[in-house]
């Protein structure tokens, strides 16, 4: 049976809910084996909870992980679960579309109250900025590696990384990053502090690059220019030891 990106999900995590329809209370977790199949099934069931499979049928994954370990012949023919992933990956898809529609409308509607307010400025490419702290520092060219300090949020305030929390600044190439950071770096000098608002066009687009960062999503950030690096430094930093 061709093997389903849905089915290899539902069949981990099946390890995991078979164990707690079972015997929940009497699970250890002591052996890094044990600690690392509970990981495991941790992961995938966010995933599939993030996917909006929240109607699995715990039972039943527990039967089919018996039958197979028991080399018991199948409940279901293949074609019937292939029928079967097939109609909950589309599920699955309609959801990701609808929240992906809902996204666009939320951020378009966010950018254009967000333009009205007093000190935020709208650039060619839909881009807006505020300038929380000035500076008259040297600004940043195309081909420059520059060290920054962030803080990215969705437009529900909801932080999904941050190098602040962290406590350490990071060194990127200013051409390396997503469009709206490329503009908004270039229009900083270092020392200066700017809030960047970027359209989901000047983002990640369609393609979420994380589950924390719904697909079409406005991305808010602080972000602090601190320097430039000097690219005799970045050569000689980068050049391995002899």
């Amino acid at each position: 049976m061709k093997q389903h990106r849905l089915a290899a999900a539902v069949a981990l995590v099946g390890l995991v809910l078979a164990g707690c329809d079972a015997q929940t209370s009497s699970v250890e977790l002591k052996t890094p084996a044990q600690k690392a199949s509970y990981g495991i099934g941790l992961n995938m069931g966010k995933s599939l909870a993030q996917e909006g499979m929240d109607d699995l049928d715990s039972k039943a994954v527990a039967q089919g992980i018996e039958d197979a370990v028991g080399k018991k012949e199948q409940r279901i023919k293949d074609e019937e679960l292939v029928e079967a992933f097939t109609a909950l990956q589309k599920r699955a898809e309609e959801r990701l579309a609808k929240a992906s529609e809902e996204a666009s409308a939320a951020g378009k509607k966010f950018l254009e109250e967000n333009a009205k307010k007093p000190g935020v400025i709208t650039t060619a490419s839909g881009l807006q900025y505020e300038v929380v702290k000035k500076a008259d520092g040297p600004q940043p060219k195309p081909t420059d590696v520059v060290t920054v300090h962030y803080e990215g949020k969705l437009t529900d305030g909801k932080v999904f990384d941050s190098s602040v929390e962290r406590g350490s600044p990071i060194d990127l190439p200013v051409s390396g990053v997503i469009p709206g950071w490329v503009e908004g770096l270039q229009l900083m000098h270092v020392g200066e502090k700017y809030k960047l608002y970027i359209p989901a066009e000047l983002a990640y687009g369609a393609q979420s690059p994380s589950p924390l960062i719904p697909a079409n999503s406005v991305l808010v950030f602080d972000l602090e220019l601190l320097g430039i690096k000097d690219p005799a430094k970045a050569d000689a930093e980068a050049a391995p030891a002899k």
